[in-house]
């Protein structure tokens, strides 16, 4: 099917690159004419401003994917879109917006018969080749129209084995997407997964830097100020270890390039995802001791910098290609 797709960052461009593989046609927009033309030398159709991106696109029902930084860039997008579509078209948002944001923007668009959709997205610089992991939301009949886009988007079956209690025909869910409920549900579970993804990152961070640690402490016996290779730590805990992930295998990555993480500042953003779940979690009177520490971790990382601070930095680049403040190139 046809789609266009604003935003060619990071995930935006890879996207549209994964869809095309799939067979489907991109009409592109980017506020960067040069990330607009890199696409179109892939194949997409260059637009260079939503009115014509609008106009390019096939007669209705038609379908947008907005792939922009939450906020206010994400907010007088689906504005404009809203004055350019019509009745049966889809505004998808991809990003990382506020669930509440979507209900409201949702309602806006009702009037006009826009279906607004949240897609929640998570796959980063590596979904090009691995496919994204996509949790929807959004009424049903929209989403039966663009089913098509989120499957090919899906890293579907692949080399992970199925849950041996799900029998018969594989649903949805083990192909790597979901409709999640109506809208706002997608980016909800989006947030908490990614307030569970700080709590990850935090306890792999530390637990390194307790490794590293043990071979300066000067208050124990020599005997015990072990000097541990983290490299081979990293890399063996990758094989058959319980804790084995993929972000222990970009922490595996970082530190065999760089075993003192020097590149890093130590300097860790959050996105926003993990102050909204610690809001949620305070909201449903829900304990979330682990996450929330995560969060304050990563507000303390900005006065004091660690070793476990520069894990984390490693493995949002490692991720999603985030560039901390202060990192070296």
């Amino acid at each position: 099917m046809q789609i266009g797709i604003i935003g060619l960052g990071r995930m935006g461009g890879n996207i549209s690159r994964r869809l095309m593989r799939a067979g489907h046609h991109c009409v592109v927009f980017d506020a960067n004419a040069k990330a607009t033309a890199a696409l179109a030398a892939d194949g997409a159709t260059a637009a260079g401003s939503l009115a014509e991106l609008v106009e390019k696109l096939a007669p209705s029902p038609r379908a947008v994917w907005v792939m922009l930084p939450a906020g206010r860039i994400t907010e007088e997008t689906v504005t404009a879109l809203a004055g350019l579509l019509g009745r049966g078209d889809v505004v998808i948002d991809g990003g990382n917006s506020y669930f509440r944001d979507d209900i409201r923007r949702a309602a806006a668009l009702a009037p006009k018969g826009i279906h607004y959709m949240d897609a929640g997205t998570s796959g980063g610089v590596w979904g090009l080749e691995r496919g994204y992991c996509l949790m929807v939301g959004g009424a049903p009949e929209a989403f039966a129209a663009v089913e098509p886009i989120f499957a090919a988007l899906a890293p579907g079956l692949g080399d992970v084995p199925r849950t041996p209690e799900r029998k018969g025909e594989p649903t949805r869910a083990e192909r790597g997407y979901i409709h999640a409920g109506p809208v706002g549900a997608g980016h909800f579970v989006k947030m908490v997964h990614n307030g569970i993804e700080y709590g990850m990152m935090q306890a792999i961070a530390e637990g390194f830097d307790i490794l590293r640690s043990r071979a300066d402490a000067a208050a124990l016996p020599e005997a015990e100020r072990y000097r541990l290779d983290m490299a081979d730590i990293a890399e063996v805990w990758r094989r058959g270890s319980v804790v084995s992930s993929w972000l222990l295998d970009l922490t595996a990555s970082a530190l065999a390039d760089d075993g003192q993480l020097a590149r890093f500042s130590g300097f860790v953003e959050d996105s926003g995802e993990g102050r909204w779940t610690v809001e949620a979690a305070v909201e449903e009177a829900v304990p979330a001791e682990v996450l929330s520490a995560a969060l304050y971790a990563r507000f303390r990382s900005r006065q004091d910098h660690t070793f476990a601070e520069k894990m984390l930095s490693a493995m949002r680049f490692g991720f999603g290609g985030h560039v901390e403040q202060g990192r070296k190139t």
